[in-house]
């Protein structure tokens, strides 16, 4: 049966903030305290693990968030090739930024062990569309901002 589209739209992941040399001489003193430190008590694996991530996380941070392509039909939520039907939803939050100055994002929590939360950027859409369709479909409820997407957004990403 064929799906009909309601709206269509492209959205980066992130808004990547530009990285200057500062951001990485902190990354690397921190990262590198604490290795030394962990080093010193005896605990040479996570030393390993924590020079490891730093170099993931400067890697991540050097690196251009890729568009996606977004596809909203009366079957669910296509991300690229990947279908997220409505049925699989648990509930969904729409977040505006009350001064205007970042697009709305919609955020969905699925029964989906590989993505359990998705974040969609609403910006080249009708957000307003989106929230009106995803309101027949799925229970709204209030979904705040967990400890990793506050550390995200301190770190730049």
């Amino acid at each position: 049966m064929a799906q009909i589209i309601i709206a269509e739209w492209e959205g980066r992941e992130y808004d990547r903030d530009q990285k200057n040399a500062d951001w990485y001489w902190a990354l690397g003193i921190v990262a590198g305290a604490s290795a030394v430190a962990a080093a010193l008590f005896g605990n040479y694996l996570f030393a390993v693990l924590i020079i490891i991530a730093a170099v993931a996380i400067s890697l991540h941070g050097a690196s251009e968030a890729p568009v996606h392509q977004f596809r909203l039909t009366d079957a669910g939520l296509h991300i690229g090739s990947d279908l997220h039907p409505f049925d699989e939803m648990l509930s969904f939050s729409v977040y505006e930024d009350i001064a205007g100055e970042l697009p709305a994002e919609l955020s969905i929590k699925t029964k989906n062990w590989h993505s359990p939360h998705l974040v969609v950027p609403l910006a080249g859409v009708d957000a307003d569309l989106v929230y009106a369709q995803f309101l027949h479909h799925v229970e709204e409820r209030a979904h705040p901002h967990s400890f990793s997407d506050l550390v995200a957004a301190w770190l730049g990403f």
